[in-house]
């Protein structure tokens, strides 16, 4: 088999950064559909799954990919995490503001950066570092900023905390299960898993699932197209060509996105301190991504 050229590598990899970052503008979207349904979190997380998972499950049957007991089996730990992270965030947004359970959850580049050094062998230049905190500390400025307002819970945050490690675990998980399958593979076992054990949790805390009616409909369908399908897939795609420490640092493009739609479509407050941290995170992740003239390590080969 040929060798992947320099110019092919490079190709990947700017296809990549646009993969991831439309991944998070469609994740960033979600807390905002979440507030338009009239269901508990839970609830959402069960039924956006299931519709996700159905109509991800019925793309792979067209394209020749059967779901099996050996995909189910090495995308177990990714499943249990991106489970986890979506029951923990998807009642964080009902209990505190939009901009708060997303920012929290850009948090991950920390956790993430550190085992991408440690386990992946991942070089992050001491420039890109300083822009990382410096993004960090901005969206830290968010949080702080938006503290006050009635939205606002501590119990929110703390559901938000949690589903940072979580979510963390997700991204470490795919990156992990480079060589053993697909990230399509992945993506699909994930979902499953995803709506597996998010049912008994809603049904354990007494969640209704009763059937939607059809505004709710409306918004699950885009929900689990938008930050489903185009959020995960492309997001895993992008993590077989890219660094994982610049996939996960992609995720503070999330609040940013987040806290304008909630703006536009919820009328939530935005403070001029917070919308100026925003504009730093979207210049530190700028200039971080417009250095990276070639990509630091070649692409990675998918098992077939």
């Amino acid at each position: 088999m040929s060798q992947p050229t320099t110019e092919s590598i490079e190709r990947e990899s700017g296809l990549a950064l646009l993969g991831a970052a439309a991944a998070v503008i469609g994740w960033g979207s979600a807390g905002v559909i979440i507030r338009n349904i009239d269901m508990g979190g839970l609830a959402i997380a069960v039924y956006r799954f299931w519709v996700y998972s159905i109509l991800l499950f019925a793309f792979m049957w067209w394209r020749g990919t059967r779901i099996s007991f050996r995909i189910m089996r090495l995308s177990a730990l990714g499943g249990i995490a991106l489970g986890a992270d979506v029951a923990l965030f998807f009642s964080a947004v009902k209990e505190t503001t939009i901009v708060n359970a997303t920012v929290i959850g850009a948090l991950q580049p920390l956790i993430v950066g550190v085992v991408a050094w440690k386990f992946f062998g991942e070089r992050i230049r001491s420039r890109d570092i300083g822009l990382g905190a410096v993004a960090i500390a901005a969206v830290v400025v968010v949080v702080a900023a938006g503290t006050g307002q009635p939205e606002w819970h501590i119990r929110g945050d703390l559901l938000a905390a949690g589903a940072l490690f979580a979510w963390s675990g997700y991204f470490i998980f795919s990156k992990g299960s480079l060589g053993r399958m697909t990230s399509a593979e992945f993506t699909l076992g994930t979902a499953f898993w995803t709506a597996i054990i998010n049912t008994p949790l809603a049904l354990l805390f007494g969640q209704d699932l009763s059937l939607p009616n059809a505004r709710d409909w409306m918004w699950l369908a885009l929900l689990a197209l938008g930050a489903g399908v185009i959020g995960h897939v492309l997001m895993n795609w992008s993590l077989v060509r890219i660094p994982l420490w610049l996939g996960s640092t992609f995720t503070l493009l999330i609040p940013v996105t987040s806290a304008a739609l909630a703006w536009l479509f919820l009328d939530q407050a935005l403070r001029s301190i917070q919308i100026v941290a925003m504009v730093i995170v979207l210049v530190a992740l700028g200039v971080m991504i417009a250095g990276r003239a070639t990509p630091e390590q070649p692409a990675l080969e998918e098992t077939t």
